[in-house]
């Protein structure tokens, strides 16, 4: 086919392609990158070929498959066509100043178009962009005929509107924030931990942009300098489950944020390193010092090396502390916490079945990071899973391998039903190897002749031993209770003239846990542990079932 009736063609269908694709599209800049790439394809393949006689089936049947590579490419990026190519393709004077201006008129209603709701969006695009009569549109959406008009003539109103107003760029479109952490205070749900919503730099920005004021779709998207077309449907699946609260057409911001600044730094780590030099330094003297951990109640045979069918090692001292100084640093001093407002009133119960609370971290470029950020970036629990007979603790850090995963409530499951089968017999082989993957035991011999496993966690045989290990903790903090109330003040205080009123009680039910299962106080009582080399780095062997203990109900 010759150049001039090919540029014809595609010319002729070029509005309509377009419409196609904005229809399609998740947002105005890939509908025109997938425009681009249809009419390519079709100019190219009108130049090769004269045997075309359907061009209108033809011109669809590309650009339905051309959709369908759009939808396969989730890391879908501009195409990249030749400028030259274009311009042979659509005769244009764009080169032109009145041409420029022309352009920039149409970028500027496209993105006003974005800014209708739904049902005015696809109206509009069915009628100006695929040249549907007012009548197969009303048809197709099930609605009447005068309705399709009211919205035509309202959505003309609003464009012009839009056209007629400057919209002011926020920082937020040039300094999006990204959450540094992001983490789960309850149960996850089956689509796993809360991180797992928030990976995207939309999701996050959507959710920072509502913290201090309630929006709507189009004053984020605002906000963020993006289309109301990508808002519209993260704010609709963050509402679904939880993270984001709509009100009156406004969303409002259902998660805890930290903004890192210096005071809050300042106030936060003075109050756990001091809080942490105390008690950590305290409870190692009691734990090492006393006999205590020669007690034959508390159970592991943790070894790097392979077992003895005949002797049983016990678990060097140093292996036992990593276990037991986080188990009674995070239960210990229970009676002297703060319980005046309970987890149901606080968490949020999610659509797969998570119950929690939701936090992230958010760093300030102008701000210093708390102390050891960067460790609990590789930091997960305290976590506790029970069944009838046992409770598994345990705790995820750059110390051990990484156990929790969005699959550890089910594996948890597992292995707390397996200890339960063991008081009655034997495990299957698949079964003990599955502990043994897990850290939970070793074994050694044949599974049909002499054959012996070995707990390598940390098993308190009874309720006795783990009231006498706790007893510890309680008499430490009640010690230095009044001297640990005055270090966290200062920074309650702060926290809460930051947060919102709306949040001011999921947030305070979280500061109740200050030093106690509070995952920065241990992580500081490690820290000032193993900085001061009194408690030694675990060897590799031992990552695999660092920091877990098993502990009967009963």
């Amino acid at each position: 086919m010759k150049r001039e009736q090919a540029e014809k063609i595609t010319t002729e269908y070029l509005k309509s392609i377009y419409g196609f694709a904005l229809k399609r599209c998740a947002n105005f800049h890939d509908s025109e990158d997938l425009t681009q790439e249809i009419v390519l394809k079709v100019f190219r393949v009108l130049l090769h070929r004269d045997d075309i006689e359907a061009t209108d089936k033809f011109i669809w049947t590309v650009a339905h498959n051309s959709l369908a590579n759009y939808y396969r490419d989730k890391t879908k990026t501009m195409v990249g066509v030749p400028i030259d190519e274009l311009v042979n393709i659509i005769p244009s004077d764009d080169d032109t100043a009145s041409g420029i201006i022309e352009r920039e008129s149409i970028d500027r209603l496209h993105m006003e178009i974005a800014y209708l709701s739904k049902l005015q969006r696809r109206i509009v695009i069915d009628f100006y962009y695929e040249n549907k009569k007012q009548e197969e549109i009303a048809k197709q959406l099930d609605i009447p005929l005068g309705t399709v008009k009211w919205h035509l003539f309202e959505a003309k109103k609003d464009l012009k509107r839009g056209m007629d107003i400057m919209r002011q760029p926020s920082e937020l479109k040039f300094n999006p924030i990204k959450f540094e952490l992001c983490g789960t205070n309850g149960s996850p749900g089956t689509m796993g931990a809360n991180n797992n919503f928030f990976r995207s730099a939309l999701s996050q920005n959507i959710v920072y942009a509502v913290w201090k004021e309630d929006k709507t779709v189009n004053e984020i998207a605002d906000c963020l300098g993006v289309s109301p077309v990508y808002v519209e449907s993260e704010a609709e699946y963050l509402a679904e489950y939880g993270f984001l609260i709509e009100n009156k057409n406004k969303y409002r911001c259902n998660i805890l944020l930290d903004e890192t600044t210096n005071e809050l730094t300042d106030l936060h780590d003075a109050m756990y390193r001091e809080a942490a030099k105390v008690f950590a330094n305290e409870l190692f003297d009691e734990l090492t010092q006393s006999a205590i951990l020669k007690d034959n109640r508390i159970i592991s045979g943790q070894t790097d090396e392979s077992i003895s069918l005949t002797d049983s090692k016990r678990a060097d001292d140093n292996f036992l502390l990593w276990s037991l100084i986080p188990y009674i640093s995070a239960l210990s001093g229970e009676k002297l916490m703060d319980k005046s407002i309970s987890f149901d009133e606080a968490a949020t119960l999610r659509p797969d079945g998570g119950h929690n609370i939701c936090y992230a971290s958010v760093l300030s470029p102008d701000a210093k990071k708390p102390i050891y950020l960067d460790s609990m970036m590789h930091w997960c629990g305290p976590c506790w899973n029970a069944n009838k007979d046992y409770t598994l603790w345990q705790i995820d850090s750059e110390w051990s391998t990484g156990r929790v995963t969005d699959s550890y409530i089910a594996k948890v499951e597992r292995i707390l039903s397996l200890f339960s089968r063991e008081l009655d017999g034997e495990l299957s082989k698949e079964e003990y190897a599955f502990l043994a993957e897990n850290g939970m035991v070793k074994t050694n011999g044949d599974y049909d002749g002499m054959f012996k496993s070995s707990i390598q966690i940390v098993w308190l045989e009874n309720a006795e031993i783990k009231k006498q290990l706790i007893a510890i903790g309680d008499r430490i903090k009640e010690r230095h209770w009044t001297e640990f109330e005055a270090m966290k003040a200062p920074f309650i205080k702060a926290v809460l003239d930051y947060t919102p009123k709306h949040l001011h009680k999921m947030q305070k039910y979280g500061l109740q846990y200050t030093f106690f299962s509070d995952g920065w106080f241990v992580l500081h009582c490690l820290k000032e542990l193993v900085n001061n080399g009194k408690l030694k780095l675990p060897t590799e062997g031992q990552k695999k079932s660092l920091t877990t203990i098993l502990v009967p109900n009963k």
